[in-house]
């Protein structure tokens, strides 16, 4: 087993200038070197406070970073936030993000950059409906068939006004078959059981061994809520609770390099460790055999009872997998501090 099976990489506080950073995305650029894009937040704390798009860029191994620089200015009425960064069979890099304007307009925008991030290009729309729709960080992903997909959950508004934006979630699919320079959505509108006022929020997609992709969205059930694809993403079945005991938090899932397992990550309420209701803490990994049907025994990741660990990236790096996180409590704020850690393969198979 390495020496540091778990290494933290980098830790962002917040401050005076930026009361929050979190909800980024993690790039390993052709040199080696790590380059980071998140949400970094100067009018205040609330997802709705001014924000940028900030990066950083680590030398090989993740030691060292360099200074802060802005990526993407405020393009919206209120913010961008919420990064997924993606390298494409070409080389590109695609580099997706929200925009918001209120509480009745939230949309979703992709770059493309040809030179390791040096320069990005014009921004495309994925989300061409009306409507708030929700793309988490780091849900960008690519189907071996070449076609993209970002999930997202829409919050329907008939006004700018936070007293009518409505928190049940419905689960849906964009879709690009031209390595994003064009978005349609998915035929399958998903709903939660009546009973659940939140409906299904923060979904994400990974395809499976067999072709078939799985959805799973963050809901008030107790678990992790999923749905499957048979044709790319454009139908979805019945979305039904899964075997991830969650609290109304998101999950993120993908496939190792390695190996054919699934690697999650998310705040296990299943009992296996410790736990305060409600709370996204622990934050744990665990892999599957098969394909999601069940999981391998938890390992913590963190465990402050007060912290609040969520909103998870993933990048595979050689033997390792380099995660990046909300990390805060209740001293800073649950969302306002931004870790970044990296997993050894070793720690995770014992």
């Amino acid at each position: 087993m390495a020496d540091e099976p778990v290494r933290t990489l980098l830790v962002i506080e917040p401050s005076k200038e930026s009361p929050r950073n979190s909800e980024g995305d993690v790039v390993e650029l052709k040199d080696g070197r790590l380059l980071l894009a998140y949400s970094r937040f100067t009018g205040g704390g609330s997802d709705n406070a001014t924000a940028h798009i900030s990066r950083r860029i680590a030398a090989a191994g993740g030691a060292t970073w360099g200074a802060d620089e802005v990526l993407v200015k405020n393009e919206g009425r209120e913010n961008v936030m919420s990064v997924s960064l993606l390298r494409l069979p070409s080389g590109e890099i695609l580099f997706l993000y929200i925009v918001k304007n209120g509480w009745d307009d939230l949309k979703g925008y992709v770059r493309r950059s040809m030179d390791e991030m040096r320069t990005i290009s014009e921004r495309v729309c994925t989300t061409p409906a009306p409507g708030y729709h929700v793309v988490n960080n780091g849900r960008l992903m690519q189907l071996s068939s070449g076609r993209l997909i970002v999930p997202a959950s829409l919050h329907p508004n008939l006004a700018d006004k936070r007293d009518t934006w409505v928190r049940r979630g419905t689960a849906m699919t964009f879709l690009s078959d031209d390595e994003g320079r064009t978005w349609r959505a998915g035929k399958s509108r998903l709903e939660a059981p009546p009973e659940s006022k939140s409906g299904l929020q923060e979904p994400g997609v990974v395809e499976l061994l067999d072709g078939r992709l799985l959805m799973w969205s963050r809901t008030d059930m107790g678990c992790q809520f999923e749905s499957f694809s048979e044709d790319g993403g454009e139908t979805w079945s019945e979305a039904r609770p899964g075997p991830l005991a969650s609290p109304l938090s998101p999950a993120t899932i993908k496939r190792v390099p390695w190996g054919k397992e699934l690697l999650a990550v998310w705040n296990d309420h299943s009992g296996r460790h410790p736990f305060p209701e409600g709370r996204r803490t622990p934050l744990c990994a665990a892999l599957s055999d098969d394909d999601g049907r069940s999981w391998r025994p938890s390992k913590v990741l963190e465990s402050n009872p007060d912290g609040w660990y969520c909103y998870t990236c993933m990048t595979f790096v050689g033997d390792s997998v380099v995660l990046g996180y909300c990390a805060g409590d209740k001293t800073v704020g649950g969302l306002n501090r931004l870790k970044l850690v990296q997993v050894h393969r070793d720690w995770l198979c014992a």
